[in-house]
């Protein structure tokens, strides 16, 4: 190869896996505008370590419960190198067949727990949600989309770009939608979210409209688990949304759309084009093998190490969960049901309290105007007697 800028170099990756291993801390200090002659790879390495890798938030830290990034498995790190170096582009299979199987395999593994015949990988939920807002669109004549008040703002968002008249119905006081107040569906697509984002909530799962789509990019992952039941009704949806990069322990963009009747809402959002051996579905067009780093973590781990993971994160936030209970001066929003856990002080403001914990323990989430405290239980390497002590002296 002529160009070594396109060749391994051993000495290089090594140097970028040190780095990662002690990050060091500064600013991103670059030129303004771009320089007219580089300085070459492994400066350039040296250069942004401090900033890119020593400026980040640490998600695998022992205090790290405040959002819904989960750190991830190393070997999706040596996986992304793969994808980087290999660039496939499902558009065209002729380039990427390999990663065209793996995309199917995915699907084929993780489907059955959703009751779902198939989909395909998306970037994030917020394209997910669009696709299957697309669908019902384009499948049932769904002119109408309907869901809580707490669903996420990807829905608004989809039905506003599909030209679809939106719909918000309010919740209960644990913060899932309120079936009594639900409008004539026959029109309309019902979006049901498994694991609001403000407050974990699971709407009523066996409610139906003229098609059904449940955004599980959070919670989706318990069933694969011994809390499945908690996502009962899922299965006979005709869309689900669920978010790899989430509960799943993936890289940044990643993410699933599956169909009850995948070839029928396939066919829907399929486009051809004269330079395509085959249709392109869905919104992507240029579609990388983002389903590597996924099944390679499913090949290691198994269902039952997904499992595992996912389950001792429910138990962190089970227990952070009854201590605040038991305590006279905090309350408790709503049961734990998904891993996210709101809670409030009676006696000192919400932000006090959270300029006082470590950066990374908790977020805030406002519900019906209220400030609470929010812990996500998303990072199995969190250290619960470290949080604990961290909230004690806080308060």
């Amino acid at each position: 190869m002529s160009d070594p800028a396109f060749a391994p170099d051993a000495k290089g990756l090594t140097q970028a896996l040190e780095l990662m291993r002690n990050p060091a801390h500064g600013p991103l200090t670059l030129p303004e505008k771009l320089p007219e002659q580089g300085i070459g790879e492994r400066a350039a390495l040296n250069a942004l370590a401090p900033g890119i890798l020593g400026g980040a938030a640490d998600l695998a830290s022992p205090h790290a419960m405040a959002h819904m990034d989960p750190p991830t498995p190393w070997i999706t790190w040596a996986i992304a190198q793969w994808n980087a170096k290999l660039n496939q582009n499902l558009l065209h299979p002729a380039t990427a067949p390999v990663a065209a199987k793996a995309e199917q395999l995915v699907l084929d593994w993780l489907c059955p727990a959703f009751g779902m015949e198939g989909g395909h990988m998306v970037p994030g939920a917020t394209l997910a949600n669009l696709t299957a807002l697309w669908a019902a669109r384009e499948v049932r004549g769904i002119d109408q989309v309907v869901a809580s008040a707490a669903a996420h703002l990807s829905i608004r968002k989809s039905a506003h770009i599909l030209g679809l008249d939106y719909r918000e119905v309010p919740v209960d006081a644990a913060g899932a939608l309120d079936g009594a107040a639900l409008p004539d569906l026959s029109r309309a697509c019902l979006v049901l979210t498994a694991g609001t984002t403000a407050a974990g909530a699971i709407d009523p799962l066996e409610l139906r409209g003229a098609w059904t789509h449940i955004d599980a990019a959070w919670a989706g992952p318990l069933r694969l688990t011994r809390y499945a039941d908690r996502l009962a009704g899922i299965e006979t949806a005709d869309s689900v949304a669920v978010s790899a990069h989430k509960w799943l322990f993936q890289p940044k963009e990643s993410a699933l759309i599956l169909f009850r009747e995948a070839e029928q809402a396939h066919a829907a959002l399929s486009f051809g084009g004269a330079y395509l051996a085959q249709p392109n579905i869905g919104v992507l067009g240029s579609h990388g093998a983002m389903a590597v780093p996924l099944l390679a973590t499913l090949l290691a781990w198994g269902r039952a190490g997904i499992a595992a993971r996912i389950e001792a994160t429910m138990e962190m936030s089970e227990r952070l969960a009854d201590w605040i209970a038991r305590r006279p001066d905090l309350v408790l929003f709503a049961p734990n049901r998904t891993g996210v856990v709101l809670w409030r002080s009676t006696s000192r403001p919400t932000a006090e309290i959270l300029a006082a914990l470590p950066p990374g323990l908790a977020s805030t989430s406002r519900v019906d105007g209220t400030d609470w405290l929010r812990n996500v239980a998303a990072n199995p390497n969190a250290d619960m007697d470290v949080i604990l002590g961290a909230l004690e002296a806080a308060l």
